[in-house]
């Protein structure tokens, strides 16, 4: 009806989003000469992967007065997701973000985003976030990282939610190259104490956690720059790690695997659910991303655990196909698609 109130958000987010130049043709970063640009950003991935799958969604950050961030905001409003709580800073430009890709060796990375415009975002920014009115908040260890004033702003969109009674999920999403294990510690556990889905890395799960066992490498595709998770059954392992969040009050824990799967304990009833197979790895990065928003979507639309996980995997399916961290992300018609494995031409 002409007048009438906007429809509230069923999830809101906040967080950094940076410039992305991807190098092309799969060359490494130091022999690179052509790049292909587009944006980057944990929390905006995830945004716009729950804005494809046909979800509400609104967004806050901040982004500098140039064509990144002028990129940002026509991409979120593109996308159909509420950029009210967007803010422009005059002063600092927006972070840039410069990789490569591959699917099967460590991708470099190179960033320029300390001072940058993300990094000076605070509660007041977030003021206009609808965070009162959403279904659910979502929220990466990645925004408090930047600076304390986002580590404030972090902090102060979870009380909100708290005192709303808005349920928060929460993924890690540890990078080293931000702040030390020995800073993220106590700040990504208070996070996750608040938090009624958890949706981890096996590796920070269980460093989170303080499991205490022989170091493993990481695996493959994981680009959380955590190290040393247990060398043990993965089954058991993730059950230890899903018990350590379920004690501190999450309702639902996801133990990312990347190419194996994860596992999904709601309540403590747990399972392995598989990843879909691809024919090939373009891209891994923003799998874990995709794969927050295909299991938030599940979640908001009443499927159980490992269905919302099996939708999840398919949204990192079809991620990982594709270079670039937002240009494979499904819509929901392509999600089913993926879910039956409808493989035959449109034709």
């Amino acid at each position: 009806m002409e007048g009438s109130a906007p429809a509230s958000p069923e999830v809101v987010t906040c967080g950094e989003t940076m410039g992305l130049l991807l190098a092309d043709d799969g060359l490494p970063l130091r022999r690179a000469r052509q790049f292909r640009r587009t944006l980057a950003g944990a929390e905006l991935n995830t945004a716009v992967g729950l804005a494809r799958l046909g979800h509400r969604v609104a967004y806050g950050g901040r982004v500098g007065d140039d064509p990144f961030g002028e990129d940002v905001r026509a991409t979120l409003l593109a996308e159909g997701i509420d950029a009210a709580a967007l803010h422009v800073d005059p002063d600092v430009p927006t972070g840039l973000l410069t990789r490569d890709r591959d699917g099967h060796r460590r991708i470099r990375v190179v960033y320029h985003r300390a001072g940058m415009a993300g990094s000076r975002l605070t509660a007041d920014d977030l003021a206009a976030l609808p965070i009162e009115r959403a279904r659910l908040l979502h929220l990466t260890g990645i925004t408090p990282a930047l600076s304390e004033s986002a580590a404030r702003a972090t902090a102060d969109a979870a009380a909100r939610a708290r005192a709303a009674g808005v349920p928060i999920a929460f993924d890690p999403n540890f990078r080293a190259r931000l702040w030390s294990r020995e800073q993220a510690l106590p700040a990504l556990r208070e996070l996750a104490a608040g938090a009624t889905i958890v949706l981890t890395s096996e590796d920070e799960g269980a460093w989170l956690a303080g499991i205490d066992a022989a170091a493993a490498p990481a695996r493959d595709g994981d680009a959380s720059g955590v190290r040393g998770a247990p060398a043990r059954d993965a089954d058991a392992l993730a059950q230890e790690i899903a018990a350590w969040f379920h004690a501190r009050g999450a309702a639902i824990v996801v133990v990312k695997r990347g190419a194996d799967g994860a596992w999904v304990s709601d309540e403590g009833r747990g399972g392995a659910v598989p990843a879909l197979a691809v024919a090939a790895v373009t891209d891994p990065v923003g799998a874990g991303d995709a794969f927050d928003a295909g299991f938030l979507s599940g979640w908001l639309d009443g499927l159980d655990a490992p269905a919302a996980a099996r939708r999840g995997a398919a949204c990192g399916a079809a991620v990982v196909q594709v270079a670039g961290d937002l240009e494979g992300l499904p819509t929901r018609t392509e999600l089913e698609d993926l879910l039956s494995d409808t493989r035959e031409a449109d034709r």
